[in-house]
């Protein structure tokens, strides 16, 4: 069990609750954070890059000149990769950079990053998120309690503050459905709504 700090709509502190999770120092893994973010990274990438070997270059059938007299050393192709035109030696080829995380780990990491930010009192808890959807309100508000930069979860994803934090400079909105452990350590603050914050908890439990 552990505690952490509720806040109103206009962020200001109304109490304290408990939580069934174990939110202390002790929990905090900073390998299972560093194996999840880099996987979420590495998923992110493509991996279409290609380029043609000399036996994928079209062409070149023809040796591109006489074998002795040019002064030149010899060819056989004009496809070989010494020659301009010719193919990639060792070059990239499309492939799968995807890493797989499993759910323990994927846990492990949420939990780590909870009770990091709520160490560093990063944690900021909201009772009930209202807002009109505005991103000019939200970043006052926010810059005037000195929590920016921050990511933003919201229990429901219809929920307007979502909307308005999504145009935030220095901050996101996700719900929590898309809770991203990178998206967690990117921002300095974790402003999560009060049941969002439950569905996370529900999942440690």
């Amino acid at each position: 069990m552990s505690t952490v700090t509720v806040y109103n709509n206009k962020f200001d502190k109304v109490g304290e609750e408990k939580v069934s999770v174990d939110l202390s120092t002790e929990v905090i893994s900073t390998a299972a954070v560093h194996q999840v973010v880099k996987a979420l990274l590495a998923n992110r990438r493509a991996g279409t890059a290609s380029t043609k070997n000399r036996s994928q270059v079209r062409g070149g059938g023809a040796k591109p000149f006489k074998q002795k007299g040019t002064g030149r050393a010899r060819q056989g192709t004009s496809r070989s990769p010494l020659m301009p035109g010719g193919g990639r030696v060792f070059g990239p080829t499309p492939r799968d950079f995807s890493q797989k995380v499993n759910k323990k780990m994927m846990l492990k990491a949420i939990q780590s990053v909870l009770a990091d930010k709520n160490n560093e009192g990063a944690l900021i808890v909201v009772d009930d998120f209202k807002s009109d959807g505005k991103t000019k309100d939200l970043f006052a508000t926010l810059t005037k309690k000195d929590l920016l930069p921050a990511l933003v979860v919201a229990n429901d994803t219809e929920n307007k503050v979502l909307h308005a934090a999504g145009n935030l400079q220095y901050g996101k909105g996700l719900p929590v459905k898309g809770f991203s452990v990178y998206e967690a350590v990117k921002y300095k603050n974790l402003i999560i709504e009060k049941s969002a914050l439950e569905a996370l908890v529900g999942r440690l439990a």
